[in-house]
C-alpha cells in the first residue's frame, strides 16, 4: 500500500470513530433534559447580552444627539466672544461728546481693523477679486459688462466685496465685467 492510499484510508473514518474523535472523551452523555437546560442558560446569557448591546448602543445614540443639539446651539458662540471688542470699541467711540473728524475717522478705522481680525479669525473670508482677474460666477457677481482694453470676461472694478466662509460664499463679491471685443 503507497503512502497515498494510507492516508486516504485514515481519512475515511467509520462514522463511529469520526464522532468519538469529534467529541471530547466524555465518558457521560447528557440526557435531552440538562441538553435543554444548558441551552436554556445559553439563550438567556445571549438574550441579556443582547439587551445590554442595545442600552448601550441607544445611550451612545443620545449622547451624540445631545452633542449635535449643544454644537448648534452654541455654534455662534466663538464668533460672538470675537465680536464684543469690536461693540466695546464703537460704544466707547460713542461716548466721545466733542470728538474731531480725525479722532472719529483714527477710532473707526481701529475698529474696522478690529472688525476685519474677528471674521479672520472665525474663517468669514473676503472676496475681492483685484482688476484684471478672472471673472468667476461662484464668488464674483456681474453688475454690468462695460467695454474696457482689459482681457474680455475680466473684472474691472469691484462695487462691494463678498465674502465667504469655509469655502462657501455668503455674499458673491458685486463686479463690472470687461466686454468681450
Amino acid at each position: 500500500m503507497s503512502d497515498t492510499e494510507k492516508n486516504q484510508s485514515n481519512q475515511e473514518l467509520k462514522p463511529e470513530q469520526a464522532a468519538a474523535e469529534a467529541a471530547p472523551a466524555a465518558a457521560e452523555v447528557l440526557s435531552p433534559e440538562a441538553e435543554i437546560a444548558g441551552l436554556k442558560a445559553k439563550n438567556a446569557e445571549l438574550a441579556e447580552s443582547y439587551l445590554r448591546a442595545k442600552a448601550e448602543a441607544e445611550n451612545a445614540r443620545r449622547r451624540a444627539e445631545d452633542e449635535i443639539a449643544k454644537a448648534r446651539k452654541f455654534a455662534v458662540e466663538a464668533f460672538a466672544e470675537s465680536l464684543l471688542p469690536v461693540t466695546d470699541s464703537l460704544e466707547a467711540g460713542l461716548q466721545i461728546k466733542d470728538a474731531t473728524v480725525e479722532q472719529i475717522r483714527t477710532g473707526t478705522e481701529a475698529t474696522l481693523k478690529q472688525l476685519k481680525s474677528a471674521l479672520e479669525r472665525n474663517k468669514v473670508l473676503e472676496i475681492a477679486p483685484a482688476a484684471g482677474a478672472k471673472f468667476d460666477p461662484h464668488h464674483h457677481q456681474a453688475i454690468s459688462v462695460v467695454p474696457a482694453e482689459q482681457e474680455p470676461n475680466t473684472v474691472v472694478s469691484v462695487l462691494q466685496k463678498g465674502y465667504s466662509i469655509a469655502d462657501r460664499v455668503l455674499r458673491p463679491a458685486l463686479v463690472t465685467v470687461s466686454a468681450p471685443k
